[in-house]
């Protein structure tokens, strides 16, 4: 719509100009009233073929002015053929064409004998300023939206690297669950293996409170994890972009992962040192980890009878230690993996994890950073 009526007014400036009559050889005829509708014609194909349209109303004005008919000036059915073959990237062939049709056309006017002060003081500064113009505008148009689609491809990229992070996060999320369910199974079978095999050599002596105890044991070891796997499978569940995890095993829960130790036969005694004060959720997690695989790895492997842990809380960071009597290996035993697994769950966190073995026990050590975790 707006193209036919941009023609319209074309064809009709044009027209006008036409039966002014105000130079040539020419008069007006039908011929040259097929002009102004040739050029307002072209209008309508300037935006899918601004090129053509721009080359045709070119030669259409040279034809014009050759035909020696009155004088029509360039400005009015050259600016909106100008101005779209600037917005397509075509401002050398606008401004080419320009320059070609502005000294042709001054060529023709002068041969008519129009006033060379009139022509290049007056007419042909307003003719230039209006094309330039035209040609500008274009061109900005263009530099414009050539930003704009820069700006959005930049968003989209940006998008698109946030949509890779959080499948990113969202997966080493479900990892991190994944290893929570494997420590969870870990501790609890083997605290239920031992004490299977307590009530069996119990039932074996007809030990009847020895039995009950060792099932009790097992009760409430088996309850325990029941409860941490179903609130992991939860998490596991939920859509993990919305839900935020929350921890399944912390710190609050060390004293009740020493009596179940100590229930399976290996006491464990806990030290705390420091003011306790609340830690970073991942330290906390993380920690909690620490310790339960320890004491798992010493259960399995230490032939221990005691095991201290101890948990000393600094100002930037807090230290655990894990030492049993035994003199099984601990950790070194079970193929490196346990050792491994809480290593790798330290330095997620940037922190530090060793093992130490000796003739009175083995050590696991960590020392996790609080400053800057969240």
């Amino acid at each position: 719509m707006l193209d036919a009526c941009l023609g319209g007014v074309v064809s009709l400036v044009v027209a006008v100009a036409i039966t002014a009559n105000v130079g040539g050889s020419r008069g007006p005829d039908v011929g040259a009233y097929m002009f102004a509708v040739g050029l307002g014609l072209l209008m309508l194909v300037r935006r899918h073929h601004p090129s053509l349209a721009l080359l045709a109303t070119a030669v259409g004005l040279t034809g014009y002015y050759i035909a020696d008919y009155p004088p029509i000036g360039l400005a009015v059915p050259l600016a909106a053929a100008l101005y779209s073959a600037a917005e397509h990237g075509k401002v050398l062939l606008a401004t080419s064409t320009a320059v070609v049709l502005v000294a042709a056309s001054s060529f023709f006017r002068l041969r008519e004998g129009t006033a060379l002060g009139y022509l290049f003081g007056y007419e042909l500064p307003w003719s230039v300023a209006i094309m330039a113009g035209a040609i500008a505008l274009g061109d900005g148009v263009r530099n414009r939206q050539i930003r704009t689609a820069q700006q959005r491809q930049r968003e989209q990229d940006l998008l698109r690297t946030s949509q890779q992070e959080a499948v990113r996060v969202i997966t080493q999320e479900r990892l991190q669950l994944a290893r929570d369910l494997h420590d969870v199974l870990a501790h609890t079978t083997t605290i239920i293996s031992m004490q299977a095999d307590v009530a069996r050599e119990a039932l074996d002596d007809r030990d009847v409170d020895a039995t009950q105890a060792a099932l009790a044991v097992i009760r409430s070891a088996s309850g325990q994890a029941t409860q941490e796997l179903r609130s992991t499978v939860t998490l596991l569940r939920q859509p993990a972009e919305h839900t935020p995890r929350a921890p399944v095993g912390t710190l609050e829960h060390l004293d009740r992962l020493a009596a179940a130790t100590t229930d399976s036969g290996l006491p464990v005694a806990v030290h705390l040192e420091g003011q306790q004060a609340p830690l970073p959720t991942v330290v906390d997690v993380t920690a909690y980890r620490i310790v339960q695989e320890a004491l798992t790895n010493a259960v399995r492997h230490a032939n221990a009878t005691h095991v201290d842990v101890y948990l000393r809380y600094r100002s930037d960071r807090v230290d655990i230690a894990v030492k049993d009597n035994g003199h099984g290996g601990g950790t070194s035993t079970d193929g490196g993996h346990g050792l491994a697994g809480m290593r790798e769950r330290a330095e997620l966190v940037g922190g530090t994890l060793t093992a130490t073995a000796a003739d009175d026990g083995f050590e696991v050590s960590a020392s996790l950073p609080i400053e800057g975790v969240r």
